[in-house]
């Protein structure tokens, strides 16, 4: 009786899973852990506010239907959300509410230490002001052309661009202050950082937006101490109302860098303005930076970017052409987008090197001009086939959508076209079992094995059978 609640919100996950698509059920209910169920009520724990208020905006209707089902009309549900403290003295706690009341919540209060140095009233030097130049207001050093709105969104940026966008929309009042985006390099980190700022501009007119890389802070901070100016550098960053610091992983190691930041992050925090940080890597995994900086960077959230998928590549270079006022054959664009996997920023730069060729060259863009430029430019010894690719190729073989391999139908074309792309996968890629499961209608590996053996079994008692096979073969391989 001891595990009730455990069992019946397994159920209800069986309900969900159904109900929603596997990227969002592995982000959004996946982390979630059942606590307690008492007098109909069942209790779920939730690692964040901002996981809370998501699935309250998002969710909230799946959740009732679902806890009704399963406790009956008197069912309900209740969030036990973890509240870190981010004090090593002090163990994380939480607070419970019940769903669908918002207003039971708010922002922890927090106490810090702030030396602000006030002893005058003059004017604070501008780090970004050449020496000599006086009345140059702060520039926000934003890119217009990195706004949401030319902001792809995907399954793998979802959570970070809805934060993103919430921040720009309320800075500094909303859960996740500061907002922590992590990624490797190439898959958007400083086009979100920007539109961030940008939709804070728009938004709000009146307040200071400041984007700056890492090292641009820390050399200005060198300056500081240099010209005995370093009170100046603090203050003129503790007047920002939305500070944005790309690549924050390069303080690691900079000590007195990382006193002045800690000084500031404090100032700004207390009183209520927004900060941004990105990294390559999420902040459990960063080395040489402070432990009281690092526990405040766990404060908010941390949302990572992670490779887009076939979908949202060719969405992504179809805004890029229509951007950029261009035409090209709908193909082009899927060969270019099956072959350059790695990163956002080749998959564009590979895009540039095919219009710069055909506009200098006044060729055509084909796809034997495009195959041409993808073996100049992708740097790779021998190229590595994708399961996107392998689906694409299989999918457009038998004339069917690749999201209907993702679907529960038990068509006969549809399954064959999903056991072919199993058995593909794992012919041609390093995906295990697992993975290839994954990406194809989330099945899991005893499916893999089993769809292989199909194949096999069938390619050596059918002919037409086997002549599919070889043809969808020689298409992956060319």
């Amino acid at each position: 009786m001891a595990e009730l609640h455990a069992e019946v919100w397994e159920r209800c996950l069986n309900v969900i899973k159904d109900n929603i698509n596997y990227q969002s059920f592995k982000t959004w209910f996946s982390p979630i852990k059942p606590v307690r169920l008492e007098n109909n009520v069942l209790t779920i724990q939730v690692p964040s506010q901002f996981f809370y208020e998501w699935l309250e905006e998002h969710y909230i209707h799946l959740l009732k239907k679902t806890i009704k089902s399963e406790l009956g009309i008197s069912g309900r549900l209740e969030y036990s959300i973890v509240m870190d403290t981010s004090n090593n003295q002090t163990p994380p706690f939480t607070i419970k509410v019940p769903t669908s009341d918002k207003k039971a919540i708010n922002n922890p209060s927090i106490s810090m230490p702030i030396d602000l140095n006030k002893g005058n009233n003059k004017e604070i030097p501008n780090p970004f002001v050449i020496p000599g130049l006086k009345k140059i207001k702060v520039h926000s050093q934003l890119i217009d052309s990195y706004s949401f709105d030319n902001f792809i969104e995907g399954d793998c940026n979802r959570l970070a661009r809805s934060a993103g966008f919430a921040v720009a929309n309320n800075p500094g009042k909303t859960a996740f202050n500061p907002l922590f985006i992590y990624s490797p390099v190439g898959l958007g980190k400083t086009h979100l950082s920007h539109a961030i700022g940008i939709q804070v501009k728009n938004n709000f007119p009146d307040k200071t937006v400041l984007y700056v890389a890492a090292e641009q802070f820390i050399n200005q901070f060198i300056d500081s101490v240099r010209n005995n100016t370093h009170n100046d550098f603090v203050h003129f960053y503790q007047m920002i109302d939305v500070l944005i610091i790309d690549d924050i992983q390069f303080m690691a190691g900079k000590e007195k860098t990382q006193d002045s930041f800690f000084h500031i992050f404090n100032h700004l925090h207390q009183k209520g303005k927004q900060i941004v940080l990105t990294s390559d890597r999420p902040p459990v995994e960063l080395k040489g930076i402070e432990p009281r900086l690092l526990s405040r960077f766990k404060w908010g959230l941390a949302a990572d970017l992670q490779v887009p998928d076939l979908d949202t590549r060719i969405s992504i270079l179809k805004k890029r052409i229509y951007n950029d006022g261009i035409e090209m054959p709908e193909e082009v664009i899927e060969y270019l987008a099956c072959y350059v996997t790695t990163n956002i920023r080749e998959l564009e730069g590979a895009l540039i090197s095919i219009m710069a060729q055909s506009s200098l060259n006044k060729k055509a863009i084909t796809i034997e001009l495009a195959q041409l430029m993808i073996e100049k430019y992708v740097k790779y010894n021998s190229r590595e086939i994708s399961i996107d690719y392998i689906q694409k190729i299989v999918c457009d073989y038998f004339n069917i959508p690749v999201d209907a391999l993702n679907s529960k139908t038990r068509k006969r074309e549809i399954v064959q076209a999903r056991q072919l792309s199993m058995f593909f996968s794992k012919k041609h890629t390093k995906s295990s079992l697992a993975s290839i499961g994954l990406h194809c209608g989330n099945k899991d590996h005893a499916t893999v094995l089993h769809a292989c053996k199909t194949v096999l079994n069938l390619i050596e008692t059918d002919k037409q059978f086997k002549s599919y096979v070889d043809e969808i073969d020689k298409k992956i391989k060319v």
